[in-house]
Order: structure tokens, then sequence, then C-alpha cells
């Protein structure tokens, strides 16, 4: 009886094991990673903390605007034009492009990994969907979002 019940004992601590080293991998993953940076920068969003969002943004992205011009547009157009105070969002699935380029005159990123995200906005001219590819790469250790903008 003591030695099935140690057996079943380290059968359990085996099996937390591998459930454990299969989190963390998970967890570790740069495709995971990618995907919690781009719902990171919509929570911030959702919030109304632009400038905070602005900071998740690539140098690519921030070469397209500035922060003070950012913060206010989005908050102009979002919250005022649309009538909305926040919105909700859902993220599709992960996956992984290569030799990914923000518009045709950019420098050549070597991997990204691309996101689906829907907004859903209810303001005063009713209820609408805002469906973008959003994407996220590696820069200097930090995971940071990019956009599309080729043509």
């Amino acid at each position: 009886m003591k030695r099935q019940r140690g057996a079943i004992i380290a059968g359990l601590v085996v099996l937390i094991a591998i459930t454990m080293t299969i989190f963390i991998y998970i967890q570790m993953s740069p495709s995971h990673q990618a995907k919690e940076t781009i719902d990171s920068f919509y929570k911030l969003e959702q919030e109304g903390k632009f400038a905070d969002s602005w900071a998740l943004f690539h140098s690519q992205m921030k070469g397209k605007f500035d922060k003070g011009h950012y913060i206010q547009d989005r908050a102009h157009v979002f919250m005022n034009h649309f009538g909305v105070t926040t919105f909700t969002y859902v993220l599709g699935n992960v996956d992984k492009v290569n030799e990914w380029k923000l518009s045709e005159e950019s420098e050549v990123l070597d991997v990204v990994y691309q996101v689906n995200v829907t907004k859903t906005y209810k303001g005063k001219y009713g209820n609408f969907n805002l469906n973008q590819s959003v994407f996220a790469t590696k820069e200097e250790d930090e995971w940071k979002i990019l956009w599309d903008y080729k043509k």
C-alpha cells in the first residue's frame, strides 16, 4: 500500500513538472510574448492611456507621428468623432511572418508576428467593428508594435 501510494505521488510530481515545463515554454515563446504585447497595447488604448500605448510602438512607427500628435489625434478621432468612451477587442491567432516591411520604403524586419485585432465600438453612430492586422517584433530586447502601411 505504501509502495503504491509512493508511486502515485511520484507520478503526480512528474506530471506537475511536465505541466510546468510546458507552461513556461509557452509563456516564453516569441509568439506568446508578441501577442501579450499587442494585448497590453490595446488595454492601454481602452483606458485612454495613449502616451503609454505610444511608448510600445516600434521606432519605425514613432517615425510616422510624434507622441503629442498621436495622443491628441487618437483621443479626438475615436472618442470625440465616434462618440465612444471605450471599446472592446478580440485578438486572433498569431502568425509568424518573415521579412516583413512597414511600408514599401521601410527597412525589412527579419521576423514579426501578426495578430488580427477586432475592436468593437458602441457610439452615437451605432455599433461597429474595426479590424486591423497588428504586428509585433523585438527591438533592442523589447517587444514593440507595428501597423501595416503598404499600399
